[in-house]
């Protein structure tokens, strides 16, 4: 076991803000700091979700910091602190346990997000965003390397995120130009067919999607909300242990949506 005396809490937050430019976006929770704990970092436990499962990892592994793509307080959610959420609170503050969580900034980053690991790992070369006029825009739109059918390249996805996608099909149409955006982001598979996509990337898919994919002609690729946002917490993580030579450990509690 590697030991470190870790860096500041403080400081590991205010690199992660600026590295992630967290103030520049509009999101359904707070990005940052959602639980402060001890005031110096010397392991990190990476997660998707701040559910008990991994805060109770975390206590396992004496983690100084748990780093989540989804944490806490979302809005529209009820703000009483009771059962669930009163369980994991106290979880993480008698436990001196700090939290960080950055959900839409994770996605965007063009080197550790959840969208530019997931192309990475498909081969798919990123060419511009889903909303061309938004540097922050959430979704990318790239090409592969060579064209394929919806099956081919949906056996590769099952082989690199180890679950079978659920795939509304457009006909024969060969895959090239694919669009996409990890988690519950399938109704924008308007925007990537307005793009010229051939087949669209997301994790979730919604009843209407169905129809809107088969009357316009695009495929449409579910291939699960936890599967396609494993990855960029695990990059920051790593990104974060180089950085200040911390011990990171990443944990995959699976979620089969």
């Amino acid at each position: 076991m590697t030991e470190t005396n870790g860096v500041e809490t403080a400081e590991l937050v205010r690199y992660c803000d600026h590295l992630l430019q967290s103030d520049r976006f509009r999101d359904y929770c707070p990005n940052g700091l959602q639980v402060e704990g001890r005031d110096r970092v010397a392991r990190i436990l990476t997660g998707v979700t701040a559910c008990q499962a991994l805060l109770d990892e975390a206590l396992a592994w004496q983690a100084d910091l748990v780093l989540v793509h989804h944490g806490y307080f979302w809005k529209g959610e009820p703000a009483a602190v009771t059962g669930i959420k009163r369980r994991r609170l106290k979880t993480l503050l008698e436990n001196d346990l700090n939290l960080l969580a950055y959900h839409l900034p994770l996605d965007a980053h063009p080197e550790l997000g959840n969208n530019a690991r997931l192309a990475k790992l498909l081969g798919i070369e990123v060419q511009g965003g889903l909303e061309p006029e938004n540097p922050l825009s959430i979704g990318n739109i790239g090409v592969l390397s060579q064209a394929q059918s919806l099956a081919r390249l949906s056996v590769t996805i099952e082989k690199v995120l180890g679950r079978a996608p659920q795939t509304i099909s457009a006909g024969e149409r060969p895959i090239r130009r694919v669009a996409f955006c990890t988690g519950a982001a399938d109704r924008m598979i308007e925007q990537a067919h307005a793009l010229g996509a051939d087949a669209f990337i997301s994790g979730e898919i919604s009843e209407p999607v169905v129809h809107f994919a088969r009357e316009a002609g695009i495929h449409y690729i579910g291939a699960g909300h936890h599967a396609t946002e494993r990855y960029g917490v695990q990059a920051l993580g790593e990104h974060l242990a180089r950085r200040f030579g911390l011990e990171h450990r990443f944990v995959d509690i699976d979620n089969p949506v």
